[in-house]
């Protein structure tokens, strides 16, 4: 079986492949405690304006080893549309600017919409969980 996709062929390991996107924000906090451990309880409360969403699939946040004031934010849709449906939620704006209390200031919103064409393990959740 192929582990390398290119335009998500459309199974692999015998598995249905939909296609997805990924939408990664990175972000740097204050401090690597304080302002850090708000940032995270304020992603956690984040996922209400995704888990119901149709087109979200997951949403991951990981967070530097060595810069420990760095994170990212991975979010999973169907497509780019959807991700962008979530950010109009009533409330959205409001929430991040919430978050932004506790991150050192930008000028631009670092943010990225990603495309999967490799995903290789002995695991893949992701695809479990769009089947």
């Amino acid at each position: 079986c192929p582990s390398r996709w290119h335009n998500l062929p459309p199974t692999i390991y015998s598995r249905t492949i939909h296609r997805m996107v990924i939408v990664i924000s990175h972000a740097w906090t204050i401090d690597a405690e304080e302002h850090a451990d708000a940032y995270i309880n304020f992603s956690e409360g984040f996922a209400q304006f995704f888990d119901d969403h149709p087109g979200f699939i997951r949403r991951v946040l990981v967070r530097g080893q060595e810069d420990r004031t760095h994170f990212m934010n991975m979010r999973f849709f169907d497509k780019v549309d959807s991700y962008l449906e979530c950010t109009q939620r009533e409330g959205y704006v409001a929430y991040t600017e919430k978050m932004y209390e506790h991150m050192k200031p930008y000028e631009s919103y670092p943010r990225e919409f990603v495309d999967v064409v490799l995903d290789t393990g002995p695991s893949n959740d992701v695809v479990d969980a769009l089947n």
